[in-house]
């Protein structure tokens, strides 16, 4: 893993030299687009919106749009004079209770890696974090950009994980959605009941992106049969039915789920059995 960036963590007088790694992967399944005569692939061109002409890379500079159809171009000297002396620093600003801070303004981690001679200081500082329950609010530029970010600490590691400013948040206020609405005490007790029968444990594991998975296996096939079309049937989307009885419908979903949990403990409870016969037949 190559890292995309390398600077230091200040707060106080303390820095530690970091380096920071991208901490999740897109699994996206990637197409190119081709030519349906000989499958030959098709590239993008870089084409002026005003002649249709294609533009060289070395005839493409950076504008910005500050009226309509109306552009100012910026080069890398107007991009210099703009304050950027905190580029290599993850300032630490404030420490913050984590419960405090709504999950919506986080957006993508990065694991932060302790350079030579950061160790010690980068122990204290998980350390801290980790005990009072806490996150370094912190301001960082990467590439040519600033970012909102919050330092955290996670099993050995600290994460740095990226955040939006409170500007870039969207009012929820502004959506039509019912407030005065109470629902009824039997609706909310069968609710809960289902929440409750519903409960497990944060495994990460048990979940996968399981259109992805299902598009590999197409892809698969497709190639077993030398790129011919597969007739298979396509299935049917689920339709919408309307809720006329809140309390009926949430009493089967409780049965369901419930009968859904029954069943792996039904089959551990027969493998158990199975297993014993087969110790007394040996």
């Amino acid at each position: 893993m190559r890292a995309i960036w390398k600077g230091s963590i200040s707060f106080g007088l303390v820095n530690i030299p970091i380096a920071l790694y991208p901490a999740t992967r897109k699994e996206e399944l990637k197409f190119r687009l081709l030519r349906s005569t000989d499958h030959s692939p098709v590239n993008y061109k870089r084409v002026a919106a005003t002649d249709g002409k294609e533009v060289p890379w070395d005839q493409i500079v950076k504008g910005y749009e500050y009226e309509k159809g109306k552009f100012v171009v910026l080069n890398e000297k107007d991009f210099q004079r703009v304050d950027l002396e905190a580029t290599q620093t993850v300032d630490i600003q404030d420490f913050v209770d984590i419960e405090e801070i709504d999950p919506m303004y986080f957006y993508k981690p990065y694991y932060l890696e302790p350079q030579k001679g950061g160790d010690k200081a980068y122990v204290l500082l998980r350390e801290a974090l980790a005990n009072g329950k806490k996150v370094g609010i912190a301001k960082v530029i990467i590439k040519t950009r600033q970012y909102l970010a919050g330092v955290k600490a996670m099993k050995h590691a600290l994460v740095l994980e990226l955040m939006h400013f409170a500007e870039e948040l969207s009012d929820a206020e502004k959506l039509n959605v019912p407030k005065t609405l109470e629902p009824g005490k039997r609706e909310m007790d069968m609710a809960k009941a289902l929440v409750d029968s519903m409960s497990a444990k944060w495994d990460p594991q048990k979940y996968h992106d399981d259109y992805r998975e299902a598009l590999l296996e197409v892809i698969e096939e497709k190639v077993e049969a030398g790129g011919k079309e597969i007739d298979e049937k396509p299935k049917k989307a689920a339709t919408a039915t309307k809720v006329i009885d809140l309390v009926a419908v949430l009493q089967q979903s409780l049965a369901q789920s419930q009968s859904a949990k029954k069943k792996p403990a039904a089959k551990s409870a027969a493998a158990k059995k199975s297993g014993k016969q087969h110790k007394k037949a040996a």
